[in-house]
């Protein structure tokens, strides 16, 4: 693409002759929505966050990155990073390595023991909070932060819901997961474990609390009718990780077959082959095209020795036999029945088919169920006053980041609730095209992948698998953000003004243009490499 020569003023020249009647059109200053930005569940400012991590400023990093998320160690691991599907980058090499710097931004903060923010002055109201998962943890620091009190409750022995119940520790250590929940109880909060709330209305009252949220996790596994000898061994995915997770594995014997094909399919298969499993088999109705897990996991497990039997469905579990019917995909792309029918040998068949949360604390009440899930306003609150619902309790992707955007967003719900005011989303910014971006400003720089554990070692233990980067992957990593529609002071529209009707206001402020010396001609616009200006026709 052609680059336009900046024109300058002549030596000995000066601005003592006005220009501004010359101009149709003026620039102006934007800002706009950063993709990242529009695709975060969780609603962070990643390129806020980015712009602090690329000067070196962590704890400015971080500290921006935790007013919206407290979890950031925690998602660094376990978010799929729809962020980075969306990074503008894309276009040009690879996607900046977002969820990477998030992570390492928060196992900094672990380590240099950084505190989150104080609580908010008390305002005197307590909310109870159901369940002590991603969407219950969030929703409790944003309350705390906005001064109100919290009881946290829930059925486990431990706090994290799904986090530590549904996730394993080579996913998520659990020393990364106490840490940053321990940071969210130091705000003052009190907590109820070991006891399952049975009537919401009863327990309102009793704890005298003012609003209630519900953040019940998907923590019941589907079950389907597969006819299955007295002797067949069948346990569904989640309670085999709950039981995992408490050091309480099921013997589930060498030959483990696991029914489904999303990612706690691949979680169950690849934590029985480290206890022992010799074989892992995932049984799955459709091709590896159509797979609901993502991508990275089933690389990870087909590297550990998982194996994957495509297009295939399981008809009966006899003894240590199972008896699988082979697929075929018909015009539409849809599976079908073939009728030629295998054996498999097994001695362990896990149910991966999906989860469902458990609401039967609402029997009875006033709080509207449908298809399994509690409908919603866009303040998260049901359609009972004072009651809301998020994660995987309402309608919505049940992932751990949509969860912890719930619980961001149910406690302004309530924050605004308890004030008696209207709930207001703040407005957004147009979106910042790829096209909008000047992006030979930007020279290629490949991304820095993360370290993983050698294949095999990850076999016979819950190590980590997948490693952090150094400090200096993570300043490159976040160097390779293009501001995508902000301002980041640059100076090449003041450089390439032929005017000098660009004014540097100062670091941190930005510029302005002096509109009586500005033609109007453009080529600050063409020059911005994050397109953070923009021409507009001139008023009359």
């Amino acid at each position: 693409m052609d680059r336009p020569f900046a024109i300058t003023l002549p030596v000995g020249s000066s601005r003592a002759n006005h220009t501004g009647s010359w101009r149709v059109e003026r620039p102006v200053y934007v800002d706009r929505l950063p993709p990242c930005n529009d695709a975060c569940p969780a609603g962070e400012n990643i390129q806020g966050w980015l712009y602090h991590a690329e000067s070196g400023d962590y704890a400015t990093a971080w500290a921006t990155l935790v007013e919206e998320n407290p979890l950031p160690a925690i998602m660094g691991r376990v978010c799929f990073h729809p962020c980075e599907t969306a990074c503008n980058r894309v276009r040009v090499d690879e996607a900046v390595g977002i969820n990477a710097v998030e992570r390492f931004l928060g196992d900094t903060a672990i380590a240099r023991g950084w505190r989150l923010p104080e609580p908010g002055p008390d305002t005197g109201r307590r909310v109870l909070v159901v369940g002590a998962g991603p969407a219950g943890l969030s929703a409790t620091y944003h309350l705390r932060r906005a001064g109100h009190a919290v009881t946290l409750v829930d059925g486990a022995s431990r706090l994290g819901g799904m986090l530590r119940y549904g996730i394993p520790a080579y996913r998520l250590p659990r020393q990364v997961l106490d840490a940053e929940v321990g940071r969210i109880l130091e705000m003052g909060v009190e907590v109820v474990l070991g006891r399952s709330v049975d009537d919401i209305a009863a327990a309102r009252d009793e704890l005298g609390a003012d609003a209630v949220f519900l953040a019940v996790g998907a923590q019941l596994g589907r079950r389907v009718s597969i006819p299955a000898g007295d002797s067949a061994k069948v346990i569904d995915a989640v309670t085999f990780l709950h039981r995992v997770a408490e050091d309480d594995p099921p013997l589930l014997g060498r030959r483990v077959v696991v029914y489904g094909g999303g990612d706690t399919a691949l979680d169950a298969a690849r934590t029985a082959r480290r206890l022992g499993a010799t074989d892992a088999t995932i049984v799955y109705r459709r091709n590896r095209a159509k797979m609901p897990a993502h991508a990275e996991e089933v690389e990870q497990a087909l590297g550990e020795g998982v194996t994957v039997r495509w297009l295939s469905t399981i008809e009966r579990f006899e003894g240590e036999r199972l008896l699988i019917e082979k697929m075929a995909l018909n015009a539409e792309g849809f599976p079908e029945p073939t009728g030629e029918l295998e054996e498999l040998d097994a001695d362990a068949l896990v149910l991966a088919l999906g989860q469902d949360t458990d609401l039967s604390l609402l029997e009875g009440s006033e709080v509207h169920v449908a298809d399994g899930v509690v409908p919603v306003a866009e303040s998260m609150m049901t359609d009972v006053p004072g009651v809301f619902a998020g994660g995987d309790a309402a309608p919505s992707d049940r992932t751990a980041t949509v969860a912890v955007g719930h619980g961001k967003r149910a406690a302004r719900g309530i924050d605004a609730y308890l004030a008696g005011r209207a709930f207001e989303r703040p407005a957004r910014h147009a979106l910042a095209a790829f096209e909008r971006l000047n992006t030979w400003y930007y020279a290629d720089a490949p991304r820095t992948h993360r370290p993983e554990l050698e294949r095999v070692r990850r076999q016979t233990n819950f190590e980590e698998v997948v490693g952090g980067l150094t400090e200096d992957n993570a300043l490159f990593e976040a160097r390779r953000c293009l501001s995508c529609g902000n301002c980041f002071e640059c100076d090449n529209c003041f450089g390439v003004c032929p005017d000098n009707a660009v004014i540097k206001l100062g670091s941190g402020n930005r510029y302005e243009i002096d509109y009586d010396y500005c033609k109007g001609c453009g080529i600050c616009v063409t020059e911005c490499p994050s397109g953070a200006i923009e021409m507009v026709p001139e008023r009359i």
